[in-house]
C-alpha cells in the first residue's frame, strides 16, 4: 500500500483542507527530533499527604520544570524521545510497548516509589451526625471557564480505592491516592453517586440528596476531600441524580402509604392502569434496564392500586417535575453540596426529567437495554430546559460552579438546546466513544461533535469510557468472528467475542492523542490511563439490575466496573487489604498496576502523563475548530485552527508517512520515520 493522499502525495498527507489558513511548518522529522527531559528522575510517592516531591538527586535536572509547572497548577512528568524501529510492532510489541513491558533502562537507576501510605481513619458510621455546612467556596471563584478546556477524571468511588478494608471503595481512599491524580495532571474530578442509597443500583437510586452514604464515609470526611483536593488545585464535582429517588426515600415511603391523589403522591408519576380493573399499565413503556417500566402497588387498604413509573430499575421511583416541591427540594441539594465547595455537577439523565403529559405509548421494536433513540417520549421532551434554566440560576450564584449533563441526544440542534447560556454548561458528549476504529467514524464523530455546539457558542466534551460503556480497549481489541457482523458500538452479534487486549491498547493510546488533540473539554474514566480492558467476571459476581431484569440475557456493565489495580503481583492488587472485593480482580491484572506502570517510560500511564502536561503547557493546542488534511487510506490528519499542533492517526496495517512538521509525541515509536499501525502522533 503507497502512502497516496487527497492530493496524490507520495510523502504522507496532504495541506489541510481550510479556508486559506497558513500552512504547516515544512521540513520532515523523525523520532530523534522530540526532546527528552531527564528520564531518570524517579516520580513522587503516590499517596504523600504533602503532595508528590521529586527526589533530590533530580532537583537540578527538574528545576525549570518544577518552577513552569508550579505556574500551571501541574505536575511535571518526564518525555521521553519517540524512537525509530526497523521491524513492524508484532504481538509481542504490543505487550512490550504498552503496559508490563521490561524495565526500561532509561529508569534503572530510578528509586521505587512507595504505594504505602498512613491511611485516614476509617468513619466511625454509627450515629454520625453532619456538621453544618462550612464557609467553603468553590476552588477558584474568579475563574468561571475552567471547565472549557478541563480535564475531568472520573471517580467510580467503589472501585478507586478501599481503605477502610471492606473491599468497596471509599472517600479515605480517594483521599489517600490524591496524589497520584496531581501527578496525572487532571483539573477536577467527578465522584459517581456518593450519596445516601440502598444501593440498588450502586448509588444512582439516592435515598437522602443531602448525606454520605455510610459505605463511602460520612459528611466531614467529605469536607476534608474538599479541602485536601482544592489545596492541590483539584476541584471536585459530584454526580447529581435528579430524574428519581430511591424507593427507601422518605418521600416515596409516604407516597405508598397515602391516597390517591394525595400531595405525597403528586411528587412521583402514579397513574391508574388501564383494562378491567386498571390490572394493566398505563402505557407500554420499558425499563432501560429491561422489563416494564411500571409498577403496582396496592392502595392503603390493601386493595389493588396505582401504578408508578421507574424509566429504570423498580427501586428508582421517577419524579413528577410538574410539581414546585421537586424543585424546591433540589434546590437544597444544589445550595447544601455548594455551600460545602463542590465545583460543580455532572448531572445523570439530564434528558430525562419531564415527560410528556399524555404519556404516549413507545415503539418497543425500536428501543433496546440501555438504549434510547430522539423520537422515544420517555426523554428528551422539551420541558426539560425549563429545569436546567432554574439549575442554572442557582449556580450563578456560586461563581466557579459548573454542571455537565448526561445528554444522550443524536440531533445536533436539540443536543445543542442543551447548552444555551442559561442552561448547562456542558453536555456530556459520546459520540467518540460509540465512534469505531475507523477514519470515516471518527472523523464523522469529529465533526458532528464540534456542529453540535456551533450554534450556541458551546463547548464540545469528548469521552472514550465510562461507568456505562465498555472499556476502549475492549472495544478497540473486539474481532468479529468470521461471517459476522458488527453494531456501530463495535460490539460483535456473538455472546463471547474474541477481544485482542494488546491490540485494543494500542488502538486506545491512539485515540488518546486524538481526543486530547481536539479543543474543549475530556473525561478520562478511571483506570484507562492505566490501559485497563473489560474484566472477564463470571455470572455469579454480577450485580448490575441489568442482569436481573433481563432475565440473565444482559451482563450488564459490572466489567468495566472492577476495582483498580494499584501495586503488588496479585489480587486485590492494593485495591484494599480485603481480598474479597466486590468486584473480583482478575488474576491477569499484575502488568496493568499503577506500581507495575509508574516508572516505566513506555507505559500507558506515562502516555497519559506526558499528553496532558503538553496539553497544558504548549501553545500549539490553541484554537475552537480544526482544520482537516488529506490523508492516506485508511488514515486521518487534522490541525488546531489557531496553534496549529497536527495530529495523525493511522488505523491501517501499514505504516505511513507523517505530514510534514517535528515530532512531539506518539502513541507506539514511529517505523523508519514512518506512523506504525494503530498508532498516532502530534507534530508542529
Amino acid at each position: 500500500m503507497t502512502t497516496v493522499s487527497d492530493e496524490t502525495s507520495k510523502d504522507g498527507p496532504a495541506a489541510p483542507e481550510s479556508d486559506g489558513a497558513d500552512q504547516a511548518s515544512q521540513g520532515e522529522t523523525d523520532a530523534a527530533a522530540a526532546t527528552p527531559t531527564d528520564p531518570e528522575a524517579p516520580d513522587p510517592e503516590l499517596s504523600d499527604s504533602d503532595g508528590p516531591d521529586l527526589d533530590a538527586s533530580a532537583a537540578d535536572d527538574t528545576a525549570a520544570a518544577e518552577s513552569e509547572a508550579a505556574e500551571t497548577g501541574h505536575a511535571t512528568v518526564e518525555s521521553s524521545a519517540v524512537a525509530d524501529t526497523d521491524e513492524p510492532p508484532t504481538d509481542e510489541d504490543h505487550t512490550d510497548s504498552t503496559v508490563g513491558a521490561a524495565e526500561s533502562d532509561a529508569v534503572d537507576d530510578a528509586e521505587p516509589v512507595s504505594l504505602d501510605t498512613e491511611a485516614p481513619e476509617a468513619p466511625d458510621t454509627e450515629a454520625v451526625v453532619a456538621p453544618p455546612a462550612s464557609a467553603a467556596t468553590q476552588l477558584d471563584p474568579a475563574d468561571t471557564t475552567w471547565w472549557k478546556s478541563a480535564i475531568f477524571y472520573q471517580i467510580y468511588p467503589r472501585s478507586f480505592s478501599d481503605l477502610n478494608g471492606d473491599g468497596v471503595g471509599d472517600l479515605a481512599g480517594v483521599i489517600d491516592k490524591l496524589g497520584y491524580l496531581e501527578l496525572l495532571g487532571i483539573d477536577a474530578i467527578w465522584l459517581s453517586p456518593i450519596m445516601r442509597s440502598p444501593m440498588a443500583d450502586h448509588g444512582y437510586d439516592v435515598s437522602d440528596p443531602r448525606d454520605i452514604d455510610p459505605l463511602f464515609g460520612d459528611i466531614a470526611l467529605f469536607d476534608e476531600l474538599i479541602t485536601e483536593a482544592h489545596d492541590r488545585d483539584i476541584r471536585v464535582t459530584m454526580d447529581l441524580v435528579p430524574n428519581h429517588t430511591s424507593d427507601q426515600h422518605e418521600w416515596f415511603v409516604e407516597a405508598l402509604a397515602a391516597e390517591r391523589g394525595s400531595a405525597a403522591r403528586a411528587r412521583y408519576i402514579f397513574r391508574d392502569g388501564r383494562g378491567d380493573d386498571g390490572e394493566e399499565p398505563p402505557n407500554n413503556w420499558h425499563s432501560v434496564f429491561g422489563g416494564p417500566a411500571w409498577t403496582r402497588v396496592p392502595d392503603p387498604d390493601g386493595s389493588p392500586g396505582q401504578w408508578y413509573l421507574h424509566i429504570f430499575a423498580a427501586e428508582q421511583p421517577d419524579l413528577n417535575w410538574e410539581n414546585p416541591e421537586v424543585f424546591a427540594d433540589l434546590e437544597k441539594t444544589l445550595r447544601f453540596w455548594l455551600d460545602r465547595g463542590v465545583d460543580g455537577f455532572r448531572i445523570d439523565v439530564a434528558h430525562g426529567m419531564a415527560k410528556p403529559a399524555d404519556l404516549p405509548d413507545m415503539d418497543v421494536e425500536s428501543a433496546g437495554l440501555l438504549q434510547n433513540s430522539d423520537d422515544d417520549p420517555r426523554f428528551n421532551n422539551y420541558a426539560v430546559h425549563d429545569i436546567h434554566r432554574k439549575i442554572r440560576t442557582v449556580l450563578d450564584d456560586y461563581p466557579g460552579a459548573a454542571n455537565v449533563g448526561e445528554i444522550w441526544v443524536d440531533d445536533n440542534e436539540r443536543f445543542a438546546e442543551y447548552l444555551r447560556p442559561d442552561e448547562l454548561h456542558l453536555g456530556f458528549n459520546f459520540r467518540l466513544a460509540k465512534a469505531t476504529f475507523d477514519p470515516t467514524s471518527i472523523r464523522d464523530a469529529i465533526e458532528n461533535s464540534l456542529e453540535s455546539v456551533l450554534s450556541v457558542d458551546g463547548t464540545p466534551t469528548w469521552t472514550l469510557s465510562n461507568h456505562d460503556v465498555d472499556r476502549e480497549v475492549t472495544r478497540y481489541g473486539r474481532l468479529s468472528p468470521v461471517g459476522s457482523d458488527t453494531d456501530p458500538d463495535g460490539a460483535s452479534d456473538t455472546d463471547s467475542p474474541t477481544v485482542d487486549v494488546d491490540l485494543g491498547i494500542l488502538r486506545a493510546r491512539a485515540m488518546l492523542l486524538v481526543e486530547l488533540a481536539l479543543p474543549g473539554t475530556v473525561f478520562i474514566y478511571n483506570g484507562a490511563e492505566l490501559g485497563l480492558p473489560n474484566a472477564d467476571l463470571p455470572d455469579d459476581a454480577l450485580q448490575d439490575p441489568v442482569w436481573e431484569r433481563s432475565g440473565h440475557t444482559e451482563r450488564g456493565r459490572d466489567a468495566c466496573r472492577v476495582p483498580l489495580p494499584w501495586e503488588g503481583f496479585e489480587p486485590p492488587y492494593g485495591f484494599s487489604s480485603n481480598p474479597d472485593t466486590w468486584l473480583p480482580i482478575p488474576d491477569s491484572w499484575t502488568r496493568f498496576t499503577v506500581e507495575a506502570q509508574l516508572e516505566d517510560v513506555g507505559s500507558t500511564l506515562s502516555l497519559y502523563r506526558q499528553a496532558i502536561e503538553m496539553r497544558y503547557q504548549r501553545p500549539e493546542f490553541d484554537g475552537d475548530t480544526v482544520e482537516w488534511y488529506g490523508a492516506p487510506e485508511g488514515c486521518l490528519a487534522f490541525r488546531r485552527s489557531v496553534g496549529h499542533l497536527v495530529c495523525a492517526l493511522n488505523t491501517s496495517d501499514v505504516p505511513v508517512g507523517l505530514p510534514p512538521g517535528e515530532v512531539l509525541l506518539t502513541s507506539y515509536p514511529l517505523i523508519d520515520g514512518q506512523l506504525a499501525p494503530n498508532s498516532a502522533a502530534w507534530l508542529v
